[in-house]
């Protein structure tokens, strides 16, 4: 079942939420257009979130996905 639309996130998956548009920030600045970017982290959601629960920055993170 969907989740209403107010109901309010819990604070680890607004801090991932905030990390990732810090991710697509980074992506972008290496060249991605920002669509490019959101549909790659969209792709690769499980991976960046491993990468977020690992402790990773946003900037690490963007560096090693685009290694």
């Amino acid at each position: 079942m969907a989740k209403k639309q107010n109901e309010k996130l819990d604070e680890e998956t607004l801090a991932l939420l905030v990390w990732c548009a810090e991710v697509e920030a980074h992506l972008v600045a290496a060249g991605a257009t920002e669509a490019e970017a959101q549909e790659h982290i969209e792709e690769q959601a499980e991976w960046y979130t491993d990468q977020f629960f690992d402790g990773l920055t946003p900037e690490e993170a963007a560096k090693a996905a685009l290694a």
